[in-house]
């Protein structure tokens, strides 16, 4: 459930916060006022596009932030994002900069816009007023059918995948079989060149440390060796100093036995020492100041320097080149048998994506079935009167191939008729405005109502939120739209912007959004009304900027109606 909303410097808003409560949340007020903005500043904390254009003018960034009611798939999503919960709460945040840059934050966490985009399906769902029945194509109407029914599509997506890489190797492996051996010669004259040459990971570095080391032989040998006399083999080194010493000191330790610490840490010097000496003797006398051997590497270098202008950056690059010919060598000598080897691989690939395939498009005419007779009730229910289903079609599905995508074979069109003797249409072909808010409401009502039925109990509600779909409806009907909303606002929390006094009447809770100016700029509030001034503001969407008598008793009748 959405607990607070808040949007600072975002369009016309100043500083806003709403905090939302259980059942159905209702926002009006006057045309421009703002209502929408709300929705918009949501919609972008679910994922959404963002925009400098949001950013108040003046100042130098806009920030939207909300508190949800937590989930256990919630939870889940921001594991595997490497974030950290906050107890029962989700905390998000966007901050819009002036520039057009942004920055995402979850639970105080920097997070990308992805991460949103992955809760959102946990938290809330934002049908903006910008939605329409024209870009409600047959994808939007079959993700909606399977949504209905709960119908996953990922297991027809994994081998949709395989089917298509085979199906493009194939085609790429006939296609391009002149090609192939025209490359033959190139190919084995670079995979002869980078095998002849016998490389090994990282025998470079090696090479350039060695090579180092040869060119400064002298240099090295008399420096290991300096060190070495002068704290080992000297008359004068470190050693016979610290001999000298320890002697004296353990002579205070035989009268003083503070010394006694001294004593082992002065003998742990020598021992340190000694090794440390042993070591620069043993580095000297492997020095090999090897003019041949200094030869050999530059030689060697020069040719792993060739091979890397050539086939790659690093070694392991070249070495990778000189596979993937090998590969391709290996196809074009046993062309046949790869041939075969795909073919097959490829007919159990179409077979498998046929069989779950199938799967789906039962699935999808049972679900279909459903959801039209359900549909149709609430629909009719808006005070209209239709008839409405949802077909199905199997788009070649024993035939060619070229239909397959990764959700199944399926078309899936949601067929209207608005009145009495009229042939089922495309929905998109019905002509009013009211009938399209309605069929759409209905739509989503019957959608939500089946999802909000889990098979396990759910940790809470989720979150609905109209942008004022009842637009062009008004009467009975807006009272139906009213009816539907608090129905479906009793399982899951619903916000609602409307300009409807029939639908207002029904809310939970109500919210008016208004402008106003002060020290020559707009700014918006948010007001959560009371019993007394919620009844004045339905009034006053009932008769219009004069509130009468008669309109505040009519707005009382209504509320205490809607109960």
């Amino acid at each position: 459930m959405l607990v607070e909303l808040r949007a600072e410097n975002y369009a016309v808003i100043d500083h806003a916060i709403a905090g939302f409560g259980p059942g159905l949340n209702l926002l009006t007020g006057e045309t421009g006022a703002g209502k929408s903005i709300l929705v918009d500043a949501l919609a972008l904390l679910m994922g959404g596009k963002a925009s400098a254009e949001v950013v108040r003018h003046g100042a130098e960034k806009a920030v939207v932030s909300c508190v949800f009611e937590s989930t256990l798939g919630a939870e889940t999503i921001l594991e595997e994002n490497g974030l950290d919960s906050e107890g029962n709460e989700i905390i998000l945040r966007r901050e819009i900069l002036a520039s057009g840059k942004g920055r995402v934050f979850v639970n105080n966490q920097p997070a990308a816009v992805a991460v949103l985009k992955a809760l959102a399906p946990e938290l809330a769902l934002v049908h903006a007023q910008s939605e329409s029945l024209s870009s409600f194509d047959q994808a939007q109407q079959r993700i909606l059918l399977d949504r209905f029914g709960g119908i996953s599509t990922d297991a027809v997506a994994e081998i949709y995948e395989r089917w298509k890489a085979a199906a493009d190797k194939l085609a790429d492996m006939e296609r391009g079989e002149q090609d192939r051996l025209r490359m033959v010669d190139l190919w084995s004259y670079q995979h002869k060149e980078i095998g002849a040459a016998r490389l090994v990971a990282g025998e470079d570095e090696a090479l350039e440390t060695e090579k180092r080391v040869l060119a400064n032989a002298e240099k090295l040998y008399a420096a290991a060796m300096g060190a070495f006399d002068q704290l080992y083999e000297g008359g004068a080194s470190a050693e016979v100093a610290l001999r000298a010493a320890l002697r004296n000191v353990e002579e205070l330790a035989r009268f003083d036995g503070r010394f006694a610490e001294a004593v082992q840490q002065l003998q742990s010097a020598r021992a340190t020492l000694g090794d440390v000496g042993g070591s620069l003797r043993d580095y000297a006398e492997g020095i090999n100041a090897s003019p041949e051997r200094l030869a050999e590497i530059e030689d060697r270098l020069a040719l792993l320097d060739r091979l890397k202008r050539k086939y790659g950056k690093t070694l392991e690059e070249v070495i990778a080149f000189g596979e993937d010919v090998g590969q391709k060598l290996s196809e074009v000598e046993n062309r046949d048998e790869t041939l075969k080897a795909l073919r097959v691989s490829l007919n159990e690939a179409a077979a498998e994506y046929r069989k779950a395939a199938g799967i789906a498009h039962v699935e999808r005419k049972t679900a279909a079935a459903k959801l039209g007779k359900l549909a149709e009730a609430q629909i009719n229910s808006l005070a209209m009167k239709v008839r409405f289903e949802v077909e199905v079609r199997a788009h070649d599905a024993d035939g060619d191939p070229t239909g397959w995508t990764s959700h199944g074979w399926d078309e899936v069109e949601y067929r209207i008729a608005t009145n009495a003797g009229e042939p089922l249409k495309a929905l998109g072909e019905i002509a009013s405005g009211g009938e399209m808010s309605r069929v759409m409401l209905a739509l989503k009502v019957s959608v939500e109502e089946s999802a909000a039925k889990p098979k396990k109990k759910a940790t809470t509600p989720r979150t609905l939120v109209f942008d004022e779909i009842d637009i062009g409806i008004g009467g009975r009907a807006a009272e139906a739209v009213g009816q539907k909303l608090k129905a479906l606002s009793r399982g899951q929390q619903v916000l609602c912007v409307t300009h409807l006094p029939q639908i207002a009447a029904f809310a939970d809770q109500h919210f008016l959004i208004d402008k106003r100016e002060a020290d020559g700029r707009t700014k918006m509030q948010v007001r959560l009304l009371d019993d007394r001034a919620r009844t004045h503001e339905v009034a006053r969407m009932l008769s219009g900027a004069k509130v009468t008598e008669t309109s505040l008793q009519h707005a009382a009748q209504m509320i205490a109606g809607s109960r």
